[in-house]
């Protein structure tokens, strides 16, 4: 019996002996005076256990079964160990059927001595910062270096944008690296899903700006230097926002601690072990994510613009300015490129030309907005006989070694040989003694005078 029962049957005792008033009980007990005439008819029949509430020692008709809490507990310390209490109770609804809400799962885990994966720091004082008011004026873009395959495997980097007014991740795909190829696939996939955005938020990493300073001819020439991806973001007409810190890009921040905490646990259960595993699982890891945490604007409609009449493969790409040499070529990652003859010039030599390295692998020539026919020029003259004199450099150092074996070191080449010290090549360094012409001061005649 508890307490609170307890003192209720001294009060209907009192009742019952007189020396108490229903209405004084009802006061004391906090109930109606109606109430306090049910009890005492109860406590007469009953005794004491009128007193205990009937469901005492009963289990709740809405109490989760021992079954599927044991079951929680399982997977919470199974293959889910390492995911967030509200990330766990979208897996157990998504692969296992169990539809069961935070609360209850938190309960049940905490009760356990499961404690949540997730830590929490202390918060900062902080502005918040309004958000943009309409879809596709300023997208967020970054790249985040972790261990998405796991512990045991190389750290990759996820680049990806999401837009500042609702929460929406257009793309997002795996590189090894943080290069400006990943923002040139992220930025035209974008395109391609949604449209041009108005600007972009980044960070200031050297793929979006130039850390070096603008030299005097720029600055005369009113020309800012500019990096392959700001070209292409130029082209585009896309404004480019630098940040200052990376809390004045916390959108995307924060997106980068919701994806470490649930795609991590996503890729394991998925046994993803390459890129190309992890881009599938990527993708529609990303469209539930838009589908959950996307927020409306406070303004209908969308900034996005089209992309109609651009050529994305042109624009999103490497690209370098040459000028072509006298035989109609230009120099581009070791190799020559010749130019064919078309309607419109029958020699380009001279002109300045674009080679574009494009995000395909192909290299195309460019003159004015026009694709020009190339192919790989024939080697020149030079090349061959260093390569010729290099075969046969390597041919001489095939010799036998004292044991039979085939000798790996070659024969010297004239590059180790040095010449002698009566060299005719070491008369040059033989400087003559300077003549200094003097003039007299008693005479006016000029006298040579040898130092």
């Amino acid at each position: 019996m508890t307490e609170r029962e307890a003192k209720r049957a001294q009060i209907l005792n009192l009742v019952l002996e007189g020396r108490c008033e229903a209405s004084k009980a009802a006061e004391l007990m906090g109930v109606s005076e109606r109430h306090v005439w049910r009890m005492l008819s109860r406590y007469r029949q009953e005794g004491l256990s009128a007193l205990v509430h009937g469901n005492r020692g009963k289990s709740p008709a809405h109490a989760t079964p021992r079954e599927i809490r044991e079951r929680v507990v399982q997977l919470a310390t199974g293959p889910y160990d390492g995911a967030n209490d509200t990330h766990m109770v979208e897996l157990m609804a998504q692969r296992d059927g169990l539809l069961l809400s935070r609360q209850t799962v938190q309960r049940i885990l905490r009760k356990a001595g499961v404690k949540s994966s997730r830590r929490r720091r202390a918060p900062k004082h902080r502005s918040r910062r309004e958000r943009y008011p309409q879809e596709g004026m300023l997208l967020q873009v970054d790249g985040s270096r972790h261990r998405w395959l796991g512990k045991d495997r190389p750290a990759l980097t996820l680049v990806a944008a999401i837009d500042d007014a609702t929460g929406d991740v257009p793309y997002a795909l795996f590189r090894e690296h943080e290069d400006a190829q990943g923002y040139f696939i992220l930025l035209r996939e974008t395109i391609r899903r949604r449209g041009i955005p108005l600007a972009i938020y980044s960070d200031r990493h050297s793929i979006f700006t130039v850390s070096q300073p603008e030299t005097i001819d720029q600055q005369l020439e009113g020309r800012t230097p500019q990096t392959q991806f700001g070209m292409a973001l130029d082209a585009l007409d896309i404004n480019l926002i630098l940040a200052n810190s990376p809390q004045a890009k916390g959108r995307i921040e924060r997106l980068w601690g919701t994806f470490q905490g649930r795609l991590v646990k996503e890729l394991e259960l998925a046994n993803a072990r390459t890129i190309g595993d992890a881009s599938v699982v990527l993708e529609e890891f990303v469209a539930r994510h838009n589908k959950r945490s996307v927020v409306e604007a406070n303004q209908p409609g969308k900034a996005y613009r089209t992309a109609a009449g651009i050529d994305l493969d042109s624009v999103l790409c490497f690209r370098y300015q040459r000028t072509v040499a006298a035989d109609n070529t230009v120099s581009f990652g070791g190799e020559d490129l010749q130019i064919e003859p078309d309607s419109e010039r029958s020699t380009y030599a001279r002109a300045t030309v674009e080679v574009q390295e494009r995000l395909d692998g192909r290299i195309v020539v460019m003159h004015k907005g026009r694709e020009l026919a190339s192919t790989v020029a024939p080697l020149r003259p030079a090349v061959l006989r260093a390569r010729r004199r290099k075969a046969q450099a390597g041919k001489r150092g095939e010799g036998r070694a004292g044991d039979g074996s085939v000798s790996s070191t070659p024969l010297s080449t004239p590059k180790d040989r040095k010449p002698g010290p009566d060299h005719p090549w070491r008369s040059r360094l033989i400087q003559p003694k300077p003549v200094v012409l003097t003039k007299s001061l008693s005479s006016k005649t000029d006298k040579v005078i040898e130092h």
